[in-house]
C-alpha cells in the first residue's frame, strides 16, 4: 500500500464514517486517506484535503479516480493556524491527521484549528509513525510517541475513544471533540 505501510481504508473505517458526512484530511499529502474517506462518504458527502504544499494538492487531484473527484475538494491552507484551513466553524464530522503530527511546529495552532472546524462530538483520527524504523519513517527525534499525542489532545479536552495499530509501523488514536 504505497510507501507508508498503513492501510488507509482499514484505518478510516475506525472513524465510523457514513454517507453524507463531511471530513477534513489535514496535511493530506498524497491523498490516500482523503480517497479512503471519499469512498465511504459518497457523493452526498465531502472530503476537504488540506495541505500547505500546493503542488502536492495538484498531484492528489490528478491521482484521484474521476468517480471521487467531485467528493474531494483540495484546499491550499495552513492547518497550524486558526482559520488556516479556510473551512467554516463546526462544519466537519471528522478530521483525519495522518502522518502529519510529527511534522507540526505549532501544535497549539493546529489544535485550535481542529477544534474550530469540528462539530461538537465530532471525531478526530490521529495516525502517526510509532518509530523511526531505520530512516523509513521520520528521524527518531521527530517521532511523536503515542503517549505524547494522546496526552496532547486529552489535555485539550478531547476524549479518547480507542487506540489501535494502524499497520506495522503506525499507531492510531481515535478521539471525540468536546
Amino acid at each position: 500500500m504505497s510507501a507508508h505501510f498503513s492501510s488507509p481504508h482499514e484505518t478510516v473505517l475506525q472513524l465510523g464514517l457514513h454517507e453524507g458526512m463531511k471530513v477534513g484530511d489535514f496535511g493530506a499529502g498524497s491523498g490516500h486517506y482523503a480517497r479512503a474517506a471519499a469512498a465511504v462518504v459518497g457523493h452526498s458527502g465531502k472530503v476537504y484535503a488540506v495541505d500547505v504544499q500546493e503542488d502536492i494538492l495538484k498531484h492528489l487531484k490528478l491521482n484521484t479516480h474521476e468517480h471521487h473527484q467531485s467528493i474531494i475538494s483540495t484546499v491550499w491552507g495552513d492547518i497550524e493556524k486558526q482559520g488556516g484551513s479556510h473551512l467554516r466553524d463546526q462544519s466537519l464530522d471528522a478530521v483525519i491527521l495522518a502522518n502529519t503530527f510529527f511534522q507540526i511546529e505549532n501544535r497549539f495552532g493546529l489544535f485550535e484549528e481542529i477544534k474550530r472546524v469540528l462539530k461538537p462530538g465530532g471525531k478526530l483520527l490521529v495516525v502517526d509513525w510509532a518509530g523511526s524504523y531505520g530512516g523509513m519513517g521520520p528521524t527518531s527525534e521527530k517521532v511523536v510517541p503515542e503517549s505524547d499525542a494522546e496526552a496532547f489532545f486529552i489535555n485539550g479536552g478531547f476524549h479518547k475513544t480507542k487506540s489501535f495499530r494502524a499497520g506495522p509501523h503506525h499507531y492510531g488514536i481515535l478521539f471525540t471533540a468536546p
